[in-house]
């Protein structure tokens, strides 16, 4: 079971890490690595949302169980 834990926490916090790099390229303040993709389109920014608070909550349940 610890295992599990561990592989959530572990998922969890790259989760966030990721989120928040699409937040970052998103919105325009961290254009890095150059994605004209991703720059500036206000759409990376909503999934980088969603991305990081499933993390968090991927987070809160291995610290519960």
């Amino acid at each position: 079971m610890k295992i599990v834990r561990t592989g959530l926490v572990v998922l969890g916090v790259l989760a966030v890490l990721l989120g928040l790099h699409w937040i970052g390229q998103g919105t325009g303040y961290f254009p890095w690595p150059r994605n004209p993709a991703m720059d500036d389109q206000i759409t990376w920014a909503y999934r980088g949302i969603g991305v990081a608070l499933a993390g968090i909550s991927a987070i809160i349940v291995s610290r519960r169980t």
